[in-house]
């Protein structure tokens, strides 16, 4: 009988893993729907032979000892993890929003590794599917990097490459094993502090550089202590754990660029800018009172580089909190406020803080960790991300689309929400002065809700 594999898990990934609650679990969830069906032994295929390539999909996650690791499951069954499903009759996006949000709210079985994916048979057509993965597995990025992996470029999957024999690597005995990894150690501390007196005597100016960098990294490290809570909104409200999920339509992503490029800034800067304008719509259709200081929101910001290969999985990003001016009326000044604070904290160190606070905490005690990211996510009232998609379009044995989940304790409708998305696109467009490939389509918020309290109607 093969012994049974464990590998601790990090610091970063074990912080995940304890933000999860009842109330808020800590799944990255994606739809995607596809023009045709797809047989659900061609789905099994393609899963068997790309997405298990990855050992942590056959990993559960257990606790020895008051250490967390990754172990493999002697069970594991792509059967347990893979789920078909059929809605109602004519089933429309309405109702495949009602299974993701009944979905969302649930949690995963800590039994089995924490990844899930539900098949829906004939939707509009074709079939969607659904993938939860738990965030101790890794970061969006990678994610995405993982499901386009999935996928081919033409109708016809390629055949998989016979994989080469590899060579029985020698079994070490404990004591040798430990004696290899501290020579290992050893080399590598030696061949840093090599690097680090190399650079100190060629470079003169180079200590004050490593000086003024660590003065840096400590300033932002106060900043984010000392920063106040965010303003009371109807955003931060206690959560009941019950989750409302919605998707908009796709924005022409030339339109997108053409936007940016006309007021000078990013993608993301055009993209932050709709949905600061989107919290803005919601809390005055809510009666809500703007704050004058805005509001924060926390945005990954991405470690790992896009052009190295998905090897290893895990979370390599850090967070950076992004002051949305939700006071600002126009388009256009709201653009230019958020660009000047994303260019600013694009040369803080705010990111790589975060990241090293994540994996602190999640080496220390478990009580310790909870009250310091209680007070982290005081200074923030939401979270906001984007991850980069396929640049064509792609094929599974389609397309990959992102919403917003919203707890139900909050007293907001996502779809209306996403139609605010939408409607501060067009006015930040208009302001830009360009023409949308895409006509703008008359959006459904724009008829005035009762306020301040307004239901969001779930199908039956």
């Amino acid at each position: 009988m093969s012994k049974i594999t464990q590998t601790p898990m990090s610091g970063v990934d074990l912080s995940w893993l304890r933000m999860d609650t009842p109330e808020n679990p800590m799944m990255i969830s994606s739809v995607l729907i596809f023009d045709a069906p797809i047989a659900i032994a061609d789905l099994k295929r393609v899963l068997n032979e790309r997405f298990l390539k990855f050992r942590r999909f056959r990993q559960r996650v257990v606790e020895k000892s008051g250490k967390v690791y990754w172990q493999d499951d002697a069970l594991f069954n792509l059967d347990n993890h893979v789920h078909r499903r059929a809605l109602p009759g004519n089933a429309d996006k309405a109702e495949l929003q009602a299974l993701v949000s009944d979905l969302n709210s649930s949690t995963m079985d800590f039994r089995r590794p924490l990844w899930q994916i539900d098949y829906v048979d004939n939707y509009q057509g074709g079939c969607a599917v659904i993938m939860r993965i738990h965030h101790c597995i890794a970061d969006g990025i990678s994610l995405v990097r993982v499901l386009l992996s999935l996928t081919d470029s033409t109708p016809q999957p390629g055949l998989p490459k016979p994989r080469p024999a590899r060579p029985k690597k020698a079994v070490l005995k404990p004591l040798n094993r430990w004696m290899h990894k501290a020579v290992s150690s050893a080399q590598v501390a030696g061949q840093q502090a090599g690097i680090l007196f190399q650079s100190l005597r060629s470079e003169p100016g180079y200590a004050l550089r490593l000086i003024g960098t660590a003065g840096d990294i400590t300033l932002d490290l106060l900043k984010l202590g000392l920063m106040p809570f965010d303003p009371k909104t109807g955003l931060r409200q206690p959560l009941c754990g019950r989750k409302q999920v919605a998707w908009a339509e796709a924005l022409n992503l030339n339109d997108v660029k053409r936007c940016a490029k006309a007021m000078g800034g990013t993608i993301n800067d055009t993209l932050l800018c709709a949905a600061t304008g989107a919290i803005r719509r919601h809390l005055l259709e809510s009666n809500e009172a703007i704050p004058d200081c805005g509001i924060r929101v926390a945005v990954p910001f991405n470690l790992r580089p896009l052009n190295q290969p998905i090897s290893e999985l895990g979370n390599q990003f850090g967070l950076m909190l992004v002051s949305l001016p939700i006071e600002i009326d126009g388009p256009k000044a709201r653009f230019q406020q958020i660009q000047n604070t994303m260019n600013e904290l694009k040369r803080s160190y705010q990111a790589q803080v975060t990241y090293s606070l994540l994996d602190l905490f999640g080496r220390g005690p478990d009580m310790l960790e909870r009250r310091a990211l209680a007070m982290l996510s005081n200074k923030a009232s939401a979270v906001l991300t984007n991850v980069p998609g396929p640049r064509e379009a792609v094929y599974l044995a389609g397309s990959v689309q992102f919403g917003i989940t919203v707890d139900q304790s909050i007293q907001a409708c996502p779809n209306a929400i996403m139609d605010y998305f939408h409607n501060s696109f067009y006015e930040l467009a208009a302001a830009a002065g360009i023409e949308l490939e895409t006509p703008a389509k008359p959006r459904a918020a724009n008829v005035k809700t009762k306020p301040p309290r307004r239901k969001c109607k779930q199908p039956a």
